[in-house]
C-alpha cells in the first residue's frame, strides 16, 4: 500500500517537474542540508518534504528537519497552463505529498502557495478555463470585476462604447499577465451585442459567464422634468438591453449545458432616490426580471442573479460624489458613511459565478454599507 502511493506520487511529481521547467521555472525551490534543488526534488525525496510556513503566520519560522518548501511567487498564466494539462486536483498532488504519507503537520494548500505579485488578491483556479464577456468593463465596478475574474483563471472579454476605453483596457491587464480580449458594445444596439457575443465563440467556442454591468439614467432632476426620449432610453439601456442580451447568449450557455449571468441593479431599487427618479424605476424593473428569467433558466441549470450596489466611486455617479451637498445627505444613510470603492463588489461578482454559488439563482445582493433597502 505504501509502496504503491509513494510510486503514484513519485510519478506526479515527475509531471508537475516537466510542466514547470516549461512554464515556470524556479517556481519552487527544495532547500536540503546539504543540496539545493531548483524545481520541484528528485523522485524519491518526495516523502520528506516538511514546510514551516503558512499563511496564517506573520514571520517564517526555522525549517523543520528535512526538506522546507518555500511559497514562491509566479508569473500569472503558469498555473492556467498546469491545470490544463494536469487538472487542479493533479497539480495539488503533485506539488504536496498525499494523504497517508506520515501524518505530518499540514503542508501549504495551493492556494497559499500559488501567489501573484501583480495583485492582492491570491492566484487560485476558481475560473480556471471560464469564458466570460462583460458589458461597461472598462472602468468602475465592471472593470473591478474583469480584473477579478482573469486573476482567478477566466479569460474575460470587455466591452464600452468607446474604442479607445477597451484598448486601454485590454493593454493594462494584459500588462499584468492577464488573458483578455474585447470589443466595442453599446448595449443599446442590437448590432454591438451580437458582435460581442460572436466574438466570445470565434475566439474560444463557449460562454460561461455574462456580466451585464451597463446603464445610464443618473441625472439629477425631478421625475416630471424627465423627457419621454430620457424615459425611453433610461428603460431600453438599464432593462430591455439586459434582457436582449441575456437571450442572445442562451443558446450558447444551453449547448454548453451550463452558464451563469450577473446583473448590475442597484441599492435605489429598493430605497428610492426621487431625483434619480426613471435610473430607480429601472433598477426595481430589473429585480423583477431577475426573479422571472432566474425561474426560466433554472431547468437549464443556468444561474441568474444581480448585484445591488450602494453608492460607489464610479464614472456613472460622477453627478453624485461631486455633488457635495447630495454626498453628504447620502452617506449619512448608510451604515459606514463613505462611499465604496468598485473593488469591493468584484469579490461577490465572482462568488455569484463561482460552483459555490451552485444553488443560489433568481436573488439581488444587495451590497450597500448599511444602506436601507426594503421595498
Amino acid at each position: 500500500m505504501g509502496t504503491s502511493v509513494h510510486s503514484r506520487f513519485d510519478s506526479h511529481m515527475q509531471c508537475s517537474h516537466t510542466l514547470l521547467q516549461t512554464h515556470a521555472p524556479g517556481l519552487v525551490q527544495l532547500v536540503g542540508r546539504r543540496k539545493t534543488y531548483k524545481g520541484l526534488p528528485p523522485q524519491g525525496a518526495s516523502a520528506r518534504i516538511q514546510s514551516s510556513w503558512h499563511p496564517s503566520r506573520q514571520t517564517r519560522q526555522e525549517p523543520a528537519e528535512g526538506h522546507t518548501l518555500r511559497p514562491p511567487d509566479i508569473p500569472a498564466g503558469a498555473l492556467s497552463k498546469m491545470v490544463t494539462v494536469m487538472g487542479t486536483r493533479s497539480i495539488f498532488s503533485s506539488l504536496i505529498r498525499p494523504h497517508g504519507i506520515h501524518r505530518q503537520p499540514a503542508l501549504m494548500n495551493l492556494h497559499s502557495i500559488l501567489r501573484l505579485n501583480s495583485s492582492t488578491v491570491e492566484w487560485n483556479t476558481v475560473h480556471a478555463g471560464k469564458v466570460a464577456i462583460m458589458t461597461a468593463s472598462t472602468d468602475g465596478i465592471g472593470l473591478a470585476v474583469a480584473r477579478r475574474l482573469a486573476q482567478q483563471g477566466a479569460h474575460v472579454i470587455v466591452s464600452s462604447r468607446n474604442q479607445e476605453n477597451v484598448d486601454k483596457t485590454i493593454k493594462q491587464l494584459k500588462s499584468e499577465n492577464l488573458s483578455v480580449s474585447g470589443t466595442v458594445c453599446n448595449v443599446a444596439d442590437k448590432d454591438h451585442r451580437k458582435n460581442l457575443v460572436e466574438l466570445a465563440m470565434e475566439e474560444h467556442g463557449r460562454i460561461d459567464y455574462l456580466f451585464s454591468n451597463a446603464a445610464t439614467g443618473v441625472n439629477a432632476k425631478c421625475i416630471f422634468d424627465t423627457t419621454e426620449e430620457e424615459w425611453t432610453e433610461v428603460l431600453h439601456t438599464n432593462v430591455t438591453a439586459m434582457f436582449l442580451l441575456v437571450k442572445q447568449v442562451l443558446p450558447h450557455m444551453q449547448k454548453l449545458g451550463s452558464g451563469s449571468i450577473v446583473l448590475t441593479s442597484s441599492a435605489v431599487a429598493y430605497s428610492f432616490v426621487p431625483v434619480f427618479g426613471p435610473y430607480c424605476v429601472s433598477k426595481t424593473a430589473l429585480t423583477g426580471l431577475t426573479k422571472i428569467l432566474a425561474s426560466e433558466l433554472a431547468p437549464m441549470n443556468i444561474r441568474l442573479n444581480s448585484l445591488a450596489p450602494g453608492l460607489t466611486r464610479t464614472a456613472l455617479s460622477t453627478p453624485v460624489w461631486t455633488n457635495e451637498a447630495l454626498l453628504k445627505n447620502m452617506k449619512e444613510v448608510y451604515g459606514f458613511q463613505r462611499l465604496a470603492e468598485p473593488e469591493e463588489h468584484a469579490g461577490i461578482v465572482s462568488f455569484l459565478f463561482s460552483s459555490d454559488a451552485s444553488y443560489l439563482t433568481g436573488e439581488t445582493v444587495v451590497v450597500a454599507g448599511g444602506y436601507k433597502t426594503r421595498l
